[in-house]
């Protein structure tokens, strides 16, 4: 036996998807340095002293998920910072949440609640009052985000922010204001979300040793729930390089756990060109490694093509400087060969972009660009065609399952049948990447977006389209592996289990092919695998889980909820019944007391976690004021 070609990680007896046309099913694999060495061919697999051998115990196995439109580097430098109420299941278990955290913060810290939910989730099916927030944090600030139609503040965020009677309305924005001139605390995104942007910006930000942590949490919040690799889509106030430095530092120290190729989003109106010429000489597409590397630019080419999404709003009209500006960026980014997203929700807006493509295109051939639109949720038939003459793809999100009640009130249900047209767009084989576009407009949780693709059903339950314009399980799942590999040029490199492919893949709590369709959104991953190297494992993998990692600062809300669906909440715990470790007595306990009962109760309740994960109950009826 030669140890330089034994196996580094044999997995067996599991019901493994893997995507690969020429095996499409399997029951074990062997993984050597990264990659996928063997599948289904146990007896050709060697063994070494240093060989993992992991029964999977019949678990459904797919290849490791893959977001190509999640914020995740903006996301990690907040992560901790931020209390979740995705997944949430009622109104009063969120503003007990919220009341918890705000008697845990300290001076001069904020409570925030930063997008990734819908009233239309909730039990009460209704969004809170500006009392309700007054009242659960009466002194501590307090910023609501709501997708990006709006925030809530309490009075003393307004406070901290300065917002007065004497305060105007930004350009990007409307404070509104009651009868005699004062701010009550709602922010409305009109005509954009710059006031959002702008407001959110003020609070305090995590010191750089924080981000690094902050950062690791969210990567490993993203694994428990199957995802391996992201395509991040930049952002407003996501400065490069200085703004990359943390996820750069954890590069280069080994600790990602999450692959990631990020797109550059310009920063300056009327600077744009700028941004990119200056950005063209510090990197490149395809500049890093497998685990973080340059993908392009994007989302945001140049500001005035920024069709905003709020459809409790009319359709913005775009300025008319939106073609001079946009053909000088683009035709800078195709004669250097930079791939190129950019954000686009309705078909008129589309319309022009395709228009400025096409005139680039004529001069500098797109060809093997892998230029893609962002959303696309009105994209006509026709545009579809353009799209596909001119070589591009198409990354869609699941914002209708958040925001589909809104488009329906102000189009009708008929125009919502097609928001986005997937399956029109498979038929024309252009190619679709799947994702969130987390983690404000959508929740970061792959699961709820595979929900929403084939059920076609919002997060209230609201069935938005025809079966013909749903897809089927394995259809949905392509899109979230292979289809996402092309938005990062990295078709035949990811996304299958199969041999010479990155050995990234997942081991589910329940099987996603069988389960029924409600209970998809629940699903999470026992076993996470990148790189070869195990990320993630809980219940009977929990031997072979990493280290835990401390949770900074320790006034963290994840500390005390976790992520999405606030899995180590102890009270949504106990409502939905789940048995809680008593607390055994011993030496301890003489000489700090009790309180190392708290890390036994939280073990307790990470280890019963997937038996409340989908729990949606009515919450805690004792929270009032």
């Amino acid at each position: 036996m030669n140890p330089n070609t034994a196996a580094d990680l044999i997995l067996h007896n599991g019901r493994i998807t893997t995507l690969d046309p020429k095996y499409p099913a399997a029951t074990n694999l062997a993984i050597k340095d990264g990659r996928i060495t063997g599948v289904d061919d146990a007896e050709s697999y060697e063994h070494g002293p240093n060989t993992k051998v992991i029964d999977l115990k019949g678990r459904r196995v797919i290849p490791g998920l893959n977001d190509s439109h999640l914020h995740v580097i903006r996301g990690g430098l907040n992560y901790n910072m931020e209390l979740r109420w995705d997944g949430v299941p009622s109104l009063a278990d969120g503003l007990r949440m919220l009341q918890e955290q705000a008697q845990r913060t300290p001076p001069g810290q904020w409570v925030r609640v930063v997008g990734g939910w819908s009233e239309f989730q909730f039990a009460e099916r209704r969004m809170p009052t500006l009392d309700e927030i007054n009242a659960a944090a009466p002194e501590t600030p307090v910023f609501i985000l709501h997708l990006y139609c709006r925030a809530l503040l309490n009075k003393a965020a307004l406070r901290a922010c300065g917002y007065t009677k004497d305060t105007p309305n930004p350009p990007g924005g409307e404070i509104q204001r009651d009868h005699s001139g004062n701010p009550t605390g709602l922010l409305l995104a009109r005509p954009n979300a710059t006031i959002l942007y702008a407001t959110l910006a003020k609070g305090p930000k995590l010191p750089p040793e924080h981000q690094l942590n902050s950062t690791r949490h969210f990567m490993r919040e993203l694994n428990r729930l199957g995802l391996t690799s992201i395509i991040d889509a930049g952002g407003g106030f996501q400065n490069y390089p200085d703004d990359y430095a943390v996820i750069d530092e954890l590069h280069r120290k080994g600790e990602m756990t999450l692959r990631i190729a990020y797109n550059l989003f310009t920063q300056k109106p009327k600077e744009e060109k700028a941004d990119f010429t200056r950005w063209m000489k510090m990197t490149g597409p395809g500049k890093g490694d497998d685990y973080l590397r340059c993908n392009g630019a994007g989302e945001m080419l140049v500001f005035s093509a920024a069709d905003f999404e709020d459809f409790l709003e009319p359709r913005p009209d775009l300025a008319g400087s939106l073609e001079t500006e946009l053909k000088e960026v683009v035709a800078l980014l195709a004669a250097n060969k930079w791939p190129f997203r950019l954000h686009a929700t309705y078909d008129e807006s589309i319309t022009r972009f395709l228009n400025v493509f096409e005139e680039v295109n004529r001069d500098v051939p797109f060809t093997g660009l892998n230029w893609f639109f962002d959303h696309c949720e009105t994209i006509s038939d026709r545009n579809l065609e353009r799209v596909k003459a001119l070589g591009g793809g198409i990354a869609v999100q699941h914002r209708m399952a958040f925001q589909g009640e809104y488009f329906m009130e102000r189009y009708g249900k008929l125009a919502a049948e097609r928001t986005p047209p997937v399956r029109k767009m498979l038929e024309l084989g252009i190619p679709v990447g799947a994702g969130t576009d987390a983690t404000r407009v959508a929740s970061y949780n792959p699961w709820v977006s595979l929900y929403w693709l084939t059920t076609g059903k919002t997060v209230g339950g609201v069935s938005m389209y025809p079966d013909k314009n749903c897809l089927s399980r394995e259809e949905a799942l392509r899109l979230y592996t292979q289809g996402s590999s092309w938005f990062s040029s990295e078709s035949g490199k990811k996304g299958a289990i199969a041999p010479g492919q990155l050995a990234d893949l997942v081991a589910l709590t329940d099987d996603y092919f069988a389960v029924a369709e409600e209970q998809i959104k629940g699903i999470e991953s026992v076993l996470t695998v990148v790189d070869g190297k195990i990320v993630h494992a809980t219940d009977e993998f929990s031997p072979h889980a990493p280290p835990q990692i401390p949770v900074l600062p320790e006034w963290s809300p994840v500390k005390v909820f976790g992520g999405y669906g606030a899995p180590l909440d102890v009270r949504k715990a106990a409502l939905a019944g789940v048995p809680m470790p008593q607390h055994q007595h011993n030496a301890e306990c003489h000489h700090g007391g009790c309180d190392h009962a708290a890390h036994q109760l939280l073990a307790g309740i990470e280890a019963a976690r997937n038996r409340y994960a989908g729990f949606f109950g009515l919450g805690c009826d004792c929270f009032a004021f």
